[in-house]
């Protein structure tokens, strides 16, 4: 995809039929997205023959790994909203300079995270209250996962520019290999099959950083060679201060509200694992059935980000806020039948990954409690996040995950599982009552903070402030023919 494909493919987006061009881009997400959670199943079904405290070790640490990496996550965000914004301007010359200022930016904060997250691991973990039995598995399993940040933020970088561009096919097919790399790998080092030793949950994470190198390494090899429609060379590199200050204005509030929505996952952990192994490991499992059936949505969620980015750009804003809406109504459909699906056949499922009666049992306070809000946090709440995000107002989009995570996820959760009672406008609500102090409390309160969440998100959405680009503004001096650049937005 070089000069001449990447002028058709954005001729596509800006006046294309928006239901094929969404899932023409679509289609090589979903695929990636299936494949990622297949691997995520993978390792937990071969975690899970090693006991309960094996396979919830990634699960536990997740939000600890999210926290620092939302950083760079955060700035891959900005780096996609101007390049794709620059795309839909038709400035594709500057598409490539901002590309390549993000990647080397990137590479100093991988660095950088990388040595944090070993240096607070220890005591992130004994926030979390993580019981003794599962605290070796969890802080194996984190510091080799940190060591491989470096991989994991390039390869960020590198997904999110060719994503911009309208590329989805090319991190797809990385993805495949790398994928199909930690399938191959999980079991190998997790038992120890010859000529490979037994390092069980150290094995799971050594594949996972083994998969991302080559991911990593391959996607930096492709935009220097030119055969992708990025290209960049060590010139690229170079520090750009100007680029960097616009990248922190915009990166900045994605990061802060991605690092406080990890942490609050944390938080969350923390609040779970009060009710114990069981409680957590049947939210683990329920929670990557969800992610796999969610797929297709989330998928389209992404695709739908492209569009929107390169639409922004050409000041298409109507055209941008039909996408987002036929998007929403698609994704709620299609994580409501996910839902479905899994109340359905749970118990078999289950038994699949771990035929414990006591977590299975658990599972179904997840599903009744929980699980029947994902339509409306992955139809509607995500989409509108995404928009925001892709239209460059990451400040809203920060502001909407604190919102659903801090204001209303965390406390609603805490409120209903360990509260006995609470006294609104003089009315005292016996919450105790309702729920027993049982896991019961807390699931309904994260389900609770999806429906609500959602109601927020899609009034702001309504109102269109999200619709103003962020990219410069090119105007000429009537007197002297110079140009000029305004920052938008």
């Amino acid at each position: 995809m070089k000069g001449k494909r990447i002028q058709e493919m954005r001729e596509e987006i800006l006046n294309g039929p928006i239901e094929r061009t969404l899932l023409a881009l679509a289609g090589p997400l979903i695929v990636n997205n299936i494949v990622q959670v297949v691997y995520n199943i993978t390792d937990t079904f071969w975690l899970g023959k090693l006991g309960r405290e094996a396979l919830s070790a990634p699960g536990i640490t997740w939000p600890i790994i999210g926290t620092l990496m939302a950083l760079g996550m955060g700035f891959a965000t900005a780096g996609f909203a101007f390049v794709g914004q620059y795309i839909g301007a038709g400035e594709f010359k500057k598409a490539s300079r901002s590309a390549g200022a993000l990647y080397s930016l990137m590479l100093f904060f991988a660095t950088l995270t990388a040595i944090i997250s070993v240096l607070i691991l220890p005591y992130a973990l004994r926030f979390m209250k993580v019981t003794e039995t599962l605290y070796p598995y969890a802080k194996t399993y984190a510091t080799i996962i940190f060591l491989g940040v470096p991989f994991a933020f390039t390869y960020m970088a590198f997904s999110a520019l060719m994503r911009a561009a309208g590329d989805t096919k090319t991190p797809m097919k990385i993805t495949l290999v790398t994928v199909f790399l930690n399938i191959l790998l999980d079991p190998l080092l997790i038992f120890g099959i010859e000529p490979f030793p037994k390092l069980g949950v150290a094995g799971a994470a050594i594949a996972t950083v083994t998969a991302n190198a080559v991911g990593a390494v391959t996607g930096f090899y492709l935009m220097f060679s030119g055969k992708v429609a990025l290209k960049l060379n060590l010139s690229s590199l170079k520090p750009d201060l100007e680029f960097y200050g616009r990248l922190f204005r915009v990166g900045l509030p994605s990061s802060v509200g991605q690092s406080a929505n990890s942490f609050g996952f944390v938080v969350l952990t923390r609040i779970i694992m009060g009710f114990g192994d069981v409680t957590y490991a049947a939210y683990v499992i329920t929670t990557r059935l969800v992610n796999f059936l969610t797929s297709i949505s989330r998928g389209i969620s992404m695709a739908m980000g492209t569009m929107i980015a390169q639409n922004v750009g050409a000041e298409n804003y109507e055209r941008a806020k039909r996408i987002a809406e036929r998007t929403m109504l698609v994704n709620f459909t299609i994580a409501s039948l996910a839902v479905l699906i899994i109340g359905i056949f749970r118990v078999p499922i289950f038994k699949v990954f771990l035929n414990d009666p006591k977590v299975i049992e658990e599972s179904k306070i997840v599903l009744e409690y929980f699980l029947v809000s994902v339509p409306f946090f992955n139809g509607i709440f995500i989409v509108v996040n995404r928009t925001f995000s892709s239209a460059g107002h990451t400040k809203k989009s920060m502001m909407l995950g604190i919102i659903r995570l801090w204001g209303l996820r965390i406390p609603l959760s805490y409120a209903f599982g360990y509260v006995g009672s609470i006294t609104l406008l003089g009315l005292t609500i016996p919450l105790a009552q309702l729920f027993d102090f049982t896991s019961r409390g807390v699931f309904f309160g994260m389900g609770m903070s999806n429906f609500i969440g959602a109601l927020i998100a899609l009034a702001w959405f309504l109102r269109g402030s999200w619709m103003k680009r962020i990219i410069e503004k090119e105007t000429k001096n009537k007197e002297n023919g110079e140009t000029s650049y305004q920052t938008e937005g």
